[in-house]
């Protein structure tokens, strides 16, 4: 795991190594343990070519080091990320006449280049983003893993190229235009993040996930390699019992190869059945208590640490607490959102990244339990989807606008799931539908805040156009390509590397995803509470307080801090002179939205923690709007 940065850049913009170097180190974070830097010029001397690399030690600690070079020079390679089945890669080389010198899953990568070219990424079973320059073929590839859990970003410059693992080394490139992008505002505002290729900046994008590039004389081309292969697959398993067994034999094996590390490891345990059944599986294959570590509130409302300790005396794991107190919470935000390199979708962004700060002390990496959700139909929106078509086709449109929607809307806040559920019901364009499930502001919302009409097409259509007829397969395609990589798989990898700790997650397997795939809509949202699958294979092995319990999600409680203790970081934030949100969004509308959640009339918590996170990352990157 770590940290890369590099270049392609013509004549007129040659860097010198202090540039590279200092550029590449605005990651220490991802990379602790070591760093590395390679100038090089094109055959025809028309265009540089520049690695950094910065370090995080877990495989091949004494040999891994980057940028590697094969034996030859032909390739060389920055690479961020982990190739869980290089094993079984290695020997199927070995076997073709490949020779290696070294342990690590790096030179794995460059010998499977070599092997099959750029047909090598889609045997790749792991998370990565990586660069690799081809000396015969004069090129430059980069790629992404399958489900995006790696990020890579990528500016085209007159007369070059950037890429890095984040966006901070990009925008302090010399010369580097930081012009904001009004687009993604709209979108943000619609979705609660910035969905790709769009970030903040014009300049910059997001190499989406599942597609690699190719750079080759001045000239990008990217492709697209991978298909969630819920889009691709046939629902065929007819037994649920079989559905059970396949799952349990493919997922022991995610998490098993998962658990391939030279350095020490543990766990993220939520006490929710995903991260649950990551620490019990994880049992069965360590010979060594597991290292398990949760985070909760002092406000028992918010904490799950009861339900982690459960699971943790379950299963004699050495277990370790983090209690996140208002003032600590506050000291890591602002650095957060610097390293997100866009404001904070969720709240427990600031949680994880304590919590990685504190288990990095003594682990380097962790198992989570990000994806199965996703995965498997765990949300209450899964279920609802199965049956929307069905009250769509019953209630008239009108009906619906005019008589349901105005009754549920009248709710109190406490009933705010009722009232999304409302909504999404009566919502027949699924763009707007997937917005309306996550809670972001409406269009005509949106409109009144900005003070200007938008265009709400995404700025990648991709997620919404499977053309799937299972609407529950719709909406899990679509959280599979739009929600996980832009927003709950941007939050791990950034908030884990910000505490220089590597997370893995089985459930983000391919394989796994190809099997699951296999099973019929009702395998999966089934039962109660979801992932029915899941929980028939856990059903002997956790705690039914566990099975059963409620989903609730990871909740922090910044509504109340909000308007009790930071009560005027709020008002500096989005009402004071030195407030660059204040000058984007329609100041009445602003104050009537912190007066009112200021004053417990409403709780606006959801908006504002979106608006303070924009000015935040303003005010970090000093962008000038």
């Amino acid at each position: 795991m770590c940290g890369i940065f590099g270049w392609a850049l013509g004549a007129a913009k040659r860097q010198d190594r202090q540039t590279l170097i200092g550029l590449t180190d605005l990651m220490f974070h991802r990379g602790p343990d070591g760093s590395g830097y390679w100038l090089h010029e094109t055959s025809d001397e028309r265009f540089q070519i520049g690695f950094g690399h910065r370090r995080l030690s877990i495989i091949d600690i004494g040999g891994g080091g980057q940028p590697m070079s094969s034996e030859d020079g032909r390739f060389t390679l920055i690479f961020n990320g982990e190739i869980y089945n290089y094993l079984e890669l290695r020997q199927e080389l070995v076997a073709l006449g490949h020779r290696f010198r070294t342990n690590s899953d790096t030179e794995v990568l460059i010998e499977a280049y070599r092997a099959w070219h750029l047909g090598a990424v889609g045997r790749f079973r792991g998370m990565f983003g990586f660069a690799l320059w081809d000396e015969a073929e004069q090129r430059l590839v980069l790629a992404r893993d399958a489900f995006g859990k790696k990020p890579l970003f990528l500016a085209e410059l007159q007369g070059g190229l950037l890429f890095g693992s984040e966006i901070e080394p990009l925008v302090r490139f010399p010369g580097f235009s930081r012009a904001f992008d009004a687009e993604a505002l709209g979108h943000y505002l619609l979705n609660r993040y910035v969905p790709g290729p769009l970030t903040f900046f014009r300049a910059v994008r997001k190499l989406q996930p599942g597609h690699y590039a190719v750079w080759q004389n001045g000239t990008l081309k990217t492709t697209r390699y991978f298909t969630p292969p819920v889009a691709t697959t046939m629902p065929e398993v007819k037994s649920f019992g079989d559905a059970v067994r396949l799952f349990e034999g493919t997922f022991d094996e995610a998490v098993r190869i998962r658990m391939r590390s030279d350095a020490p490891f543990g766990a993220y345990l939520s006490g929710g059945v995903d991260s649950s059944a990551v620490v019990a599986t994880m049992v069965k294959h360590s010979t060594e208590p597991v290292r398990t570590f949760s985070v909760g509130f002092r406000e028992t409302e918010y904490s799950e640490l009861d339900h982690a300790r459960a699971v943790a005396s379950q299963f004699g794991t050495f277990h370790n607490e983090l209690f996140v107190e208002p003032d600590a919470f506050m000291e890591h935000w602002s650095t957060a959102v610097l390293r997100r390199g866009a404001p904070v979708s969720e709240t427990s962004d600031v949680p994880i990244f304590m919590l990685s700060e504190m288990a990095s002390r003594s682990v380097k990496m962790v198992l989570t339990g990000e994806g199965a959700d996703e995965l498997m139909g765990g949300y209450a929106k899964h279920r609802a989807e199965r049956w929307i078509g069905l009250y769509q086709w019953l209630m008239p449109h009108l009906l619906h606008e005019r008589v349901i929607y105005p009754l549920v809307r009248s709710l109190p806040y406490g009933m705010r799931r009722v009232k999304i559920l409302a909504l999404a019901a009566g919502e027949r364009d699924l763009v707007n539908r997937m917005r309306v499930w996550f809670g972001g502001t409406s269009v005509a919302e949106a409109e009144a805040m900005l003070g200007r009409r938008l265009s709400a097409t995404p700025p990648d259509i991709y997620p919404y156009s499977s053309g799937l007829e299972s609407s529950l397969r719709r909406t899990l395609f679509f959280d599979q390509t739009s929600w996980l990589p832009d927003d709950l798989l941007e939050r791990g990898d950034r908030m884990m590397m910000a505490g220089s700790i590597e997370g893995r997650m089985p459930f983000m397997d391919t394989m796994l995803a190809g099997v699951v795939a296999r099973f019929p809509d009702e395998f999966l949202t089934g039962g109660k509470g979801g992932k029915t699958v899941l929980r028939a294979a856990m059903d002997k092995i956790l705690p039914q307080s566990i099975l059963r319990r409620k989903k609730v999600g990871f909740r922090v409680p910044v509504g109340e801090w909000f308007s009790g203790p930071y009560q005027d970081f709020v008002q500096d934030m989005l009402v004071s002179e030195s407030s660059s949100v204040a000058r984007m969004i329609s100041g009445p509308k602003l104050r009537r939205l912190v007066a009112e959640h200021l004053s417990g009339r409403q709780n606006h918590e959801k908006v504002l923690w979106s608006v303070i996170n924009l000015e935040m990352f303003l005010r970090a990157f000093k962008i000038a709007t």
